[in-house]
């Protein structure tokens, strides 16, 4: 006689689980909804803060951002409201993460887990803060700088920027460089869960170093000021993450 496979044993455990992630899943998903929904209702005043370091590096001058087709300025405030979403609902959706991994782990893991969690969402802002108030201004000016003025024999170049190319480019230099000040929270998680160590990661520094530089130049736009911006402070933070793997080592 076989068991129905609703009341098998084995099955159970499987579907709870399915059933939690769904849950958590679903409320992750409405928090970034709400989000969306209260950064659209803002979008102009976000749109007015993302666009402050350009008009800061053009100041005295008459400058514009201007759209070239019908619907542009319309996705381009949804990108940014779905954007900005995701930042405000990061907080709900870690908790949630952290209420379907929690009941799984021992004690002892939890209180290793957590401060990691934790340091996530500061570690992401601070990167978004180097790249707001340090690079951008410094980026702009030098993007401006090839600007030219008209001559009897040669016409202007000048700056007709799109909103949509801006808040683009914006956004991925945000998000590339809050993505690389996780580095020494993922290596110091990796160097905790016995992965890796700070003598693999002291050997692997001089690798570490050009992947470090390439990550830069491909994430950062096209100058050498913003992938200097990007790379310096990654090399600083992966010798913390040795700092830190071998505090990590110790403690163990």
């Amino acid at each position: 006689m076989t068991a129905d496979r609703d009341t098998d044993p084995a099955q159970q455990p499987l579907m709870a689980h399915l059933i939690e992630l769904r849950r958590r899943l679903i409320y992750a998903l409405l928090a970034v909804l709400a989000g969306f929904a209260v950064s659209y209702a803002f979008a102009p005043e976000i749109y007015a803060f993302l666009v402050r370091p350009l008009a800061a590096a053009t100041e005295g001058e008459h400058r514009r951002l201007i759209y070239t087709g019908l619907t542009e300025a319309f996705t381009t405030y949804i990108k940014l409201s779905l954007w900005t979403g995701c930042f405000v609902a990061f907080p709900v959706i870690a908790a949630q993460i952290w209420m379907f991994v929690a009941p799984g782990l021992y004690q002892h893991e939890r209180r290793a887990f957590l401060p990691f969690l934790l340091a996530t969402p500061l570690f992401f802002l601070a990167g978004a803060a180097v790249a707001y108030y340090f690079v951008f201004p410094e980026a702009w000016k030098f993007f401006l700088s090839f600007e030219m003025p008209g001559t009897t024999e040669s016409l202007p170049i000048q700056l007709e920027a799109r909103v949509s190319e801006y808040l683009s480019l914006s956004m991925t230099v945000i998000f590339a460089f809050g993505l690389a000040f996780e580095l020494p929270v993922i290596l110091v998680l990796l160097a905790r869960a016995g992965i890796v160590s700070a003598e693999k990661l002291a050997s692997f520094r001089r690798y570490a170093v050009v992947l470090i530089f390439v990550f830069a130049a491909i994430l950062t736009p096209p100058d050498l000021i913003s992938m200097l911006s990007l790379a310096l402070p990654m090399l600083l933070l992966y010798e913390f993450s040795i700092l830190g793997a071998r505090w990590v080592g110790k403690k163990e």
